[in-house]
């Protein structure tokens, strides 16, 4: 019997994100949505306004057994910039904030020890935070699956296919296409 865990990262745009981690073995699904923040219902327009506090994230369901809740981790950290507040490259506002939202003590644990590890190798301080997760929205429909279906867009291009790449050139085995 398969057994399923669930991963929230939120390191910039979730098209990124989104595009890695389905690449992964281990991982059953990855669903863009937002976190983090104060309204109810958010969506994509007030979310980008920055009116919401909520960050654009994804929502990870992987087999502990085939991958680890750390090697995603490991993952996360090598194709976003933890360093930097409330940005990720051009993107800049809150919701590109750098973060994880764990899913009980274990995970709180393991994101406290892969900060704590990675820390002297980055030339400035981690800032990504770290929280309990509370309560994820799924984006709106056009964002699931964005990059495979628009991989072709400039933006996908520029920025999405380049921590692709990373994943398939420190991660190789980890890689399922």
């Amino acid at each position: 019997m398969m057994k399923e865990e669930i991963a929230t990262l939120a390191g910039g745009c979730f098209w990124c994100l989104e595009a890695v981690f389905q690449r992964v073995r281990g991982v059953q699904q990855v669903v863009s949505g937002y976190i983090g923040g104060h309204t109810a219902h958010p969506d994509y327009r007030s979310v980008c306004d920055g009116r919401t506090g909520h960050a654009e994230a994804v929502r990870i369901t992987f087999d502990p057994q085939v991958v680890s809740y750390e090697t995603l981790l490991d993952v996360f950290f090598a194709i976003h910039d933890p360093t930097t507040p409330n940005r990720q490259g051009n993107d800049v506002g809150t919701q590109y904030r750098s973060a994880i939202f764990f899913h009980g003590p274990a995970q709180e644990a393991v994101a406290r020890a892969r900060i704590a590890d990675l820390a002297p190798s980055h030339a400035s301080p981690i800032i990504t935070e770290l929280q309990a997760a509370p309560p994820f929205h799924p984006a709106e429909d056009y964002h699931q699956n964005y990059f495979n279906q628009h991989g072709d867009q400039p933006y996908c291009q520029l920025v999405a296919a380049p921590k692709v790449a990373k994943l398939k050139q420190y991660f190789a085995p980890l890689v399922s296409e």
